[in-house]
This record gives structure tokens, C-alpha cells and sequence, in this order.
């Protein structure tokens, strides 16, 4: 990773933090003096996102340690190992927030959440989406699919104020025209943004999981990988490549056949070629392993049968 992109990606995880826990902090004050469930979950579902934008920026300054002796394949392992500490506390969250709405559903609600909540949610909305398009086109522009993961979790904080603002604006319309059943309203929204924060922890503890294990890109994802690789000079075949996900960048490792008649020296300059190229062109890719065999014209259509067999054995 360069320093540049990872100025740039940092500074977009620090922007993600900071916003979020604004937010979370703004919308949990505002909803214990509000009186309103929907708008204390839609709380702690912006500090979900918080969970998020750590685990980007944890991933990011481990991306940029150099491989060393202990992990010569980088640090790429630490994102999803601090994303499952991260989002298992966000599972425990999801589930209190939920128990605590429930416990309003069956304890009765006297009263709906005062006005200002409204305008708390309003704001949480503008905000969240103005966060999602930042993070989503730089993640974009840095290739970078932790950032643009983590844009979608801003998109998904839109929905939650989205249905809180349903609750708690349902509530106070409930006030207005004497239906005091509509009070209920706030706190069973309260339960649907805490079932969006289990959905987003479980999501993201499974993500974390499969991101930890050396998951290899489909063939459809490696697609550019492999055809960037054929159109070098001097790579006559790409026997084989395969693109493993370690952490939130990919490692390459590729087989390439080359002109048996060339020096070993050429062989080794176009496996350095194939290297720079692809860590040059795709910004995820933070390493590649070339490997070099002579080019088999027959391979692997000849058939061992067709061989002359003049070789001395001991029978004959």
C-alpha cells in the first residue's frame, strides 16, 4: 500500500469514526431525554457502524507494516481478527437493545417521545447518507473493498433512522388524534432497527471469519488478474493463478510458460514484469509470487501414448 492511498483510506476511516460516534452519541443523549426506544437503537446502530470504520483502520495501518519473519505473507490478518472481537459486542448490544424494547411492548407505553427526536433523525439521515457517498466513491478510487463495505453499513444507518423515524413520528401522530395504541410505534421500531443491528454484527462476525481463512477469489473476480497477465510480453500461457484474500488486499500467485529457448535471466525479468504490472494496475494487490515453466507446445493435449518408446527398461 502506498503512503499516499493510505493517507487517503485512513482519512476516510477517521471521518467514518468521527461522524459515527457523533451521531451515536447525539442519538442516545437525545433519545433517554426524548423518552424514545427507536431512537436510542438507532443509537447504538451508529455505533455499530463505528465497529466498522475501527476494523477499516485497524486493517489499513496493519496493511502498511512491511512483511517481516514472523508473517512474511504481511498483516493483512489483523482487520478481521479485530472486526470479530468488534462485532460479537455488537451481537451482545443488538441483543439488550432488543430485550429492552420488548420489555416496553409488554410494561405498556404511557406517553409518546418528545418532538426534538424528529429532528435528531432528520439530521442523522442527511449525514449518513452524505458519509455513504464519501466512503463509497473513495473506496472506489482507492479499490479498496473495505472501504466500500463499510459505506454500505453507513447506507444501512440510513434505513434504521428511517424506520425509527416512522416509530417515533407514528407516536407522536398517535398524540395528536388520541390513538394512544400508535405509542406503540416507537418501541417496536425500536425492536426492528435492534434486529438491523444483529443482522449487521452477524454479517459482519461471518465476514471477519471467512476473511481470516485463506478464502481464493472466484474465477469471475480474478478475471482482469488473468487477463492482464496474458497480454505481457513474453508470457505465452498462464498456467495456472490463483488470487487469495489476506485481509482486506489479495496475494497473487501465478504460473507463467515462457519460451524454453530464453536465458534464465529473461524468464526472471518477465516474472518481474508480471509482478509490477499487477501490483502497479490493481491497488488491492499487495503481492504476487511468479512462477516459471518452459512452454509445452503439446501440453496438455498430448497423450502419453504417442511417446517414441525407445527408453531403455528392464525388460527390454
Amino acid at each position: 500500500m502506498t503512503e499516499e492511498r493510505y493517507k487517503q483510506a485512513a482519512a476516510g476511516a477517521w471521518i467514518g469514526i468521527a461522524g459515527n460516534l457523533a451521531l451515536a452519541l447525539l442519538k442516545g443523549v437525545t433519545g433517554y431525554m426524548a423518552n424514545s426506544k427507536a431512537l436510542m437503537a438507532d443509537a447504538f446502530h451508529s455505533a455499530s457502524d463505528v465497529v466498522g470504520s475501527v476494523a477499516v483502520l485497524v486493517g489499513l495501518r496493519a496493511a502498511k507494516k512491511p512483511p517481516d519473519e514472523d508473517h512474511p505473507y504481511g498483516h493483512g490478518k489483523a482487520e478481521p481478527i479485530a472486526a470479530i472481537v468488534l462485532s460479537v459486542l455488537l451481537l451482545v448490544v443488538g441483543v439488550e437493545i432488543g430485550i429492552s424494547a420488548v420489555k416496553s411492548i409488554y410494561g405498556g407505553v404511557h406517553e409518546p417521545p418528545e418532538g426534538f427526536a424528529l429532528t435528531v433523525l432528520i439530521l442523522s439521515i442527511i449525514v449518513k447518507e452524505a458519509m455513504f457517498q464519501y466512503k463509497f466513491r473513495l473506496g472506489k478510487k482507492l479499490a479498496s473493498q473495505a472501504l466500500i463495505a463499510n459505506a454500505w453499513e453507513h447506507r444501512s444507518d440510513v434505513y434504521s433512522s428511517i424506520a425509527a423515524f416512522i416509530g417515533v413520528g407514528g407516536a407522536m401522530l398517535g398524540s395528536y388524534f388520541g390513538m394512544v395504541y400508535l405509542y406503540y410505534l416507537d418501541p417496536i421500531a425500536g425492536l426492528v432497527v435492534a434486529v438491523m443491528v444483529l443482522r449487521m454484527g452477524y454479517r459482519l462476525l461471518m465476514d471477519s471469519v471467512h476473511s481470516t481463512m485463506d478464502h481464493v477469489l472466484h474465477q469471475e473476480d480474478a478475471a482482469d488478474l488473468l487477463e492482464t497477465v496474458q497480454r505481457i510480453k513474453g508470457v505465452i500461457a498462464v498456467d495456472q493463478l490463483r488470487a487469495r484474500e489476506h485481509g482486506h488486499y489479495v496475494i497473487v500467485d501465478v504460473k507463467i510458460s515462457v519460451n524454453p529457448r530464453i536465458s534464465i535471466q529473461e524468464g526472471h525479468d518477465i516474472a518481474k514484469i508480471v509482478k509490477h504490472t499487477l501490483m502497479k494496475r490493481f491497488l488491492h494487490v499487495s503481492d504476487v509470487f511468479v512462477h516459471v515453466n518452459p512452454y509445452d507446445a503439446g501440453y496438455p493435449y498430448k497423450s502419453t501414448d504417442s511417446e517414441p518408446d525407445d527408453m531403455p527398461t528392464l525388460l527390454h
